[in-house]
């Protein structure tokens, strides 16, 4: 039977973690996820911020917990599928959201600088998958994972070779996992974001005015290659995660959705 628009992205009796669900872009789609109906998992380092989170969320009359952990860790990915399972008994959406964007000129990237940016973008999007994934298979029901790659594992920028390529790695890594992982009814799609306005971008922007770019050129500059003309904000991409983790994306897996404002095209 066809179901009705409110039916499709309904997320009751859902369960999702979401990986660095703090701050910015993870917390909209926390928030989002949770006004659906879904109960949800903070999985983060920052206890103050995801403390925050969750009180908005249950203020609001939602569900929703919060977990310290680390996203580079495949024991706190472990810890946190159990401890979702436990609260909330079941996992049905993963939404890998953590990631981190260092500037650094590509002569200057060392080896320490290179591995955190992999393990904290990468290796935690194979190892949550794969913990994830096992605890779907378990249950019998499916589930939905959203990766969260960017624009700029698309195409190289300048002073961020390190985390363009392990975006791209993101991109193939999501297209891998969809492969394997469709007999069993999980499906799993890519999100890659343009620019948007986080703390973390903000924090990014200063680091430009460090390097002799002032934050007003920088900003004009990207502002310039934007056919819509204004940054995203968090909840642009929420919603798209919330599209896919919806009914509304039953026949999508292996996808990558581009939220940026047109950024490519020019």
């Amino acid at each position: 039977m066809t179901k009705t628009i409110a039916e499709l992205f309904d997320l009751s009796g859902k369960n999702a973690i979401v990986t660095g669900g703090a701050l910015g872009i993870g917390q909209a789609i926390a928030f989002r996820l949770a006004e659906a109906g879904a109960s949800i998992m903070i999985a983060d380092i920052n206890p103050d911020a995801a403390k925050q989170t969750v009180e908005q969320i249950t203020s609001q009359g939602g569900s929703a917990q919060w977990i310290h952990a680390d996203a580079r860790s495949a024991e706190d990915a472990k810890k946190s599928v159990e401890a979702t399972v436990e609260a909330f008994g079941s996992l049905d959406i993963l939404v890998n959201n953590a990631g981190i964007y260092p500037i650094s000129p590509v002569l200057d990237i060392g080896e320490e600088k290179w591995d955190r940016v992999f393990d904290i973008n990468l290796k935690s999007v194979l190892f949550h998958t794969q913990i994830g994934a096992k605890e779907m298979i378990r249950a019998g029901q499916g589930g939905k994972i959203i990766n969260m790659a960017s624009m700029e594992g698309l195409h190289p920028r300048e002073d961020m070779a390190h985390y363009t390529t392990s975006k791209a790695g993101v991109i193939m890594l999501t297209k891998s996992l969809a492969l394997e992982l469709a007999p069993h009814n999980i499906l799993i799609n890519v999100i890659a974001p343009g620019g948007v306005l986080t703390p973390g971008t903000m924090a990014l922007a200063s680091e430009t005015k460090a390097r002799g770019i002032t934050l007003k050129e920088g900003m004009e500059s990207f502002l310039a290659r934007l056919p819509l003309s204004r940054f995203a904000t968090p909840d642009d991409v929420a919603r798209v995660a919330l599209f896919l983790a919806s009914s509304a994306s039953e026949y999508m897996t292996g996808s990558v959705l581009v939220v940026d404002g047109g950024y490519l095209l020019s």
